[in-house]
């Protein structure tokens, strides 16, 4: 700047930048500095509420995005005694001490002081663990039978509001064991290859393989299923289907081929395919053909009426030569018949196609078995009660909310798409691909995060720290929540979505 005063030019210099410093409030690399933790290291306590389960706030939300309050209140049929924090609280309590990972009734005792938990339910801290227990205790067949509807109203929610309309899909059954110890209501002995001779229960379980969720199942004594239970739980099946489900194909094991099962699948108008059991059909030997040229595998078709059934059907076979060499030069015996030098699979159908492609189809149903195992160690293994019903209705708990875990992998999957905020993608690194992970792999994207509840201008607010790595994730992630909790829900839009399921108004 330049002036002139009698006669005499001053120059005057001043700085060009004169706008103050302000400090970044976003995620800086650099922000944190190195800690000196050691032995002398000094502790004291702290006013704030701090909580290891940060992630519950978006299970929170989720909650009110399906309105999953007034799903409960419709479907769920109250039991005998009640609680003074209300059937929906005790339930979802119980629930969301699945959700955390504790599956006994007991832990409740690590999560009583939990700030998140206790602002939920707006207490200063929940009830006692034995509460819990007598409520627990008072379940009988008739809340499970209500909980397998309230999970189909739940599905067909998520289903819309994750954009799936599957007119398709394929339903895997299967059975698995759990060894009881001690003197439990219901046990029996049956087929446990594990421990021969005692006593187990052998619940059945019915998942979704496009979604990798649980559909259907219950708790069973320890006996192998009868035809006529195969056949009933196959006919209730198409109750808990979403609208958009039009076809679907069954898949299962031997233990489920009965006359009346493959008849409750054709009422049903399900297409299926059961491995054989019991069952002698007579192939041709000159239809066998081998697909492959490098792999000794064999297939073939026929159709056959087993004796006592009503109608004839296609039998598909799979026949793999063994090796009768052996690793040695030594002469080895001869076989008595040619079907000595094969191992066979053979399979019930109703459908079309080439014997390898069905049989192809059946082998991607391997998946149920991994399901089945994360289920069980998700709760299922964990028996709370003597008493058979109790335990019936504890095993639908666990796999709601092994469901819930389900749907919240499948909205966090569907938050990183691009046109729902511009920086998810790069903020969603950790949640990539986060619908195959584990429920214990998800748990630590989505739950065990640290957060602080702090009381901000007379509101109650949760703070997680910038230095964690998953904070902008989590972010996002409850934004994309928000976002959608603002907007219409596509199940009160008619004409969008076919719905089975309504709710009164």
């Amino acid at each position: 700047m330049k002036t002139i005063t009698g006669g005499t030019q001053m120059v005057k210099r001043r700085q060009n930048n004169t706008s103050k410093g302000r400090s970044s409030k976003g995620f800086c690399k650099n922000r944190a500095r190195a800690r000196k933790i050691n032995a002398s290291t000094g502790y004291e306590t702290c006013t704030e509420q701090l909580s290891p389960f940060g992630g519950l706030l978006a299970l929170i939300k989720f909650f009110d995005l399906v309105n999953f309050h007034k799903i409960f209140d419709s479907a769920y049929q109250p039991t005998s005694r009640e609680p003074k924090l209300g059937h929906y609280s005790m339930m979802v309590g119980i629930l969301m001490l699945l959700f955390i990972g504790f599956n006994r009734i007991w832990h409740f005792v690590y999560i009583r002081l939990d700030a998140m938990l206790c602002g939920f339910f707006k207490v200063t801290r929940l009830p006692a663990a034995s509460t819990f227990w007598r409520y627990v205790d008072s379940l009988g067949i008739n809340q499970a039978n209500s909980l397998l509807k309230v999970m189909s109203i739940l599905r067909e929610r998520v289903w819309q509001l994750c954009g799936f309309e599957f007119c398709r899909i394929r339903i895997n059954i299967d059975t698995t064991v759990k060894t009881v110890y001690g003197n439990q209501q219901g046990a029996r002995k049956g087929h446990n290859t594990t421990h021969r001779g005692k006593e187990g229960l052998r619940p059945v379980l019915c998942f979704i393989e496009e979604t990798r969720e649980y559909l259907l199942g219950k708790l069973r004594k320890g006996k192998t299923l009868s035809a006529k239970e195969t056949a009933a739980f196959i006919a209730s099946i198409k109750a808990c289907l979403p609208g958009c489900a039009q076809e679907v194909l069954l898949r299962a094991d031997g233990e489920f081929l009965s006359r009346e099962a493959v008849q409750a699948a054709c009422q049903s108008g399900f297409d299926f395919i059961i491995a054989n059991r019991g069952c002698n059909p007579t192939f041709d030997s000159s239809r066998w053909y081998q697909p492959w040229k490098r792999k000794a595998i064999e297939f073939n078709s026929c159709i056959y009426q087993p004796g006592g059934w009503d109608q004839p059907f296609r039998f598909v076979a799979m026949r793999i030569a063994k090796n009768l060499k052996g690793a040695s030069n030594q002469p080895q015996q001869c076989v008595l018949f040619q079907d000595d030098n094969y191992t066979y699979r053979i399979f019930c159908t109703n459908m079309a196609g080439k014997a390898h492609e069905v049989i192809g189809e059946y082998d991607n149903r391997a998946d149920v078995e991994n399901l089945v195992g994360e289920a069980k160690r998700e709760g299922l293994d964990m028996i709370p009660s003597a008493k058979f019903k109790t335990n019936y209705a504890f095993f639908q708990v666990v796999m709601l909310a092994y469901n819930i875990w389900r749907y919240m992998k499948m909205i966090a999957q569907r938050s990183l798409l691009p046109d729902h905020s511009k920086d998810s993608l790069a903020a969603g690194s950790h949640l990539k691909n986060i619908m195959t992970n584990t429920v214990r792999i998800a748990r630590l994207k989505l739950l065990f995060i640290a957060a602080k509840v702090v009381k901000d201008g007379n509101r109650d607010k949760v703070k997680y720290s910038i230095h964690d790595a998953r904070t902008p994730e989590m972010l996002s992630f409850l934004q994309f929540l928000d976002k959608r909790r603002t907007q219409t829900k596509p199940w009160l839009v008619p004409g969008t979505w076919l719905q089975r399921f309504t709710l009164p108004a």
